[in-house]
């Protein structure tokens, strides 16, 4: 039977730390069906979705805590199931800016989650002008299909500035069945 589970991996960002964090999902036989990974200044993370056979994911367990205590990382792990394929229908770039106060993130995604809008990606940078601390704001999102991206663009809107913030907001469509692939 398939066993998947959630790996994130935290710590300093070396050359080669992905490879050994590869290779070590490969060695106990188990695949990655997806993942994530950023960096931070001198530090990384990566978040997986991993499969393979009960007794392989065991195994894996035990192997990542054991690599990651010799190679000075935090490592989290849950099992789960079920992962599907993301179905994005709508991808949806929303770009903000201005003065940052507290709860601005939480009134944004608030919004969004009402709106049934997933975030899929933030980068977000602060820095001092004026004195003050202002926000700069990248959100990659994605929504259903049966979303009123004209409706949904106003009510951004009508928030940002509520907010006092500035934005840009961009969207397009995705066509899975024209989606270009190349196997080698």
């Amino acid at each position: 039977m398939k066993a998947q589970l959630i790996v994130t991996v935290l710590g300093a960002d070396k050359l080669g730390i992905l490879s050994e964090i590869s290779g070590c999902i490969s060695d106990n036989q188990c695949n990655i069906l997806d993942s994530r990974h950023a960096i931070y200044g001198q530090d990384f993370s990566v978040t997986m979705i991993v499969s393979g056979n009960e007794n392989h994911i065991a195994r894996l367990e035990v192997a990542m805590s054991l690599m990651c205590a010799e190679q000075d990382l935090l490592c989290m792990m849950k099992r789960t199931s079920g992962h599907i394929k993301q179905n994005i229908e709508q991808i949806i770039s929303l770009k903000f800016a201005g003065v940052d106060t507290s709860g601005l993130m939480r009134s944004v995604t608030r919004l969004l989650a009402q709106e049934h809008v997933s975030v899929n990606a933030v980068r977000q940078k602060v820095s001092s002008v004026d004195n003050k601390c202002h926000v700069e704001c990248n959100m990659i999102l994605s929504a259903p299909t049966d979303l009123d991206l004209v409706e949904f663009d106003s009510k951004i809107k009508t928030a940002l500035h509520a907010l006092g913030l500035s934005g840009r907001i961009s969207h397009q469509q995705v066509k899975e069945d024209n989606e270009y692939i190349e196997s080698w």
